[in-house]
């Protein structure tokens, strides 16, 4: 069974001023979204699936039922507050999303087979695609994951620090531990982290966490029941989010799952904010002028 794509694409973009999924960066309004679904396509994914909220969905069909039409299989799932197991209601006065983990787990019906996730407003590369539908096509143990692996240097900006996921890795590249390093940027042409008033410099080759992941159809159960569990924890909580990444921690660290960082040369962008637009989109024509995609990519 050929791997299906599940994009993250519920959020509201508050700190962007709009639905960034939705935003114009290519030449001919293309969104990030466009350049994923390309990608996937092009690597062997059969199928797409996106995770919406019903507030935007008319508009976001609007956007992406005509041009994928034909192209590759879609389908639609919603994250709403009240999405929740039985038993268990929203907090009065709740208004955050569940997290990462919950948006995941509403795509359990929709995905029967190996699939991989990302997020809606990251630019990934199309060798990241082909490297992970490698694993999918030839890992054959269900509680083997992967994680693509960006080298530091091609996620840092020019315009400020970062923050972002080390990870740390055995001898055969298997995820230990991801270490988040919250403020990470150039100084004297020099890559490094800041803890207070202290610098430690780094080689900018380290694998870092983008939130590309691969999994198999049996991390749906793993989900439910740390969803569960989330729940009776913090389900009374305002801001508690679950997120499926400390999930895999969890569970790498009780011996119950693997995870193969994936090396990837591929140079990552996204939009946080309105400031990235120009940067994304300069990026962008930067690949089509050299023939890595069309000028009109659905044409």
């Amino acid at each position: 069974m050929k791997p299906t794509l599940l994009v993250l694409a519920a959020g509201m973009g508050s700190r962007y001023g709009g639905l960034k999924q939705l935003d114009a960066l290519g030449p001919n309004g293309e969104s990030i979204i466009d350049y994923s679904v390309y990608d996937a396509i092009q690597a062997g994914f059969s199928k797409v699936v996106f995770v919406i909220r019903h507030s935007f969905a008319d508009q976001f069909k609007e956007r992406f039922d005509p041009k994928l039409d034909g192209k590759i299989e879609v389908e639609y799932v919603y994250q709403e507050l009240d999405k929740l197991p039985q038993g268990y209601t929203v907090p009065e006065g709740r208004e955050k999303p569940w997290g990462t983990g919950h948006a995941m787990l509403m795509a359990k019906e929709a995905i029967q087979g190996p699939f991989a996730i990302i997020n809606a407003d990251d630019f990934y590369g199309r060798e990241a695609y082909q490297t992970v539908i490698q694993f999918l096509e030839n890992s054959t143990k269900d509680t083997e994951y992967a994680m693509v692996g960006y080298a530091l240097h091609n996620t840092l900006s020019k315009y400020g620090t970062v923050s972002r996921g080390v990870c740390e890795t055995d001898a055969i590249n298997n995820l230990e531990n991801i270490v988040e390093r919250t403020k990470i940027g150039y100084l004297n042409n020099k890559v490094v982290y800041y803890e207070g008033d202290k610098t430690t410099e780094l080689t900018g080759k380290e694998p870092v966490s983008m939130n590309f992941w691969a999994f198999k159809n049996t991390f749906f159960s793993a989900l439910e029941e740390g969803f569960q569990a989330f729940l009776e924890e913090k389900g009374h909580e305002m801001k508690s989010e679950f997120y499926f990444n400390a999930l895999v921690d969890t569970m790498i660290k009780a011996g119950r799952a693997t995870t193969k960082v994936l090396s990837s040369d591929a140079q990552w962008f996204g939009v946080t904010y309105q400031e990235d637009k120009p940067i994304v989109q300069k990026s962008l024509q930067t690949l089509i002028d050299k023939g890595i995609y069309p000028t009109h990519l659905w044409k």
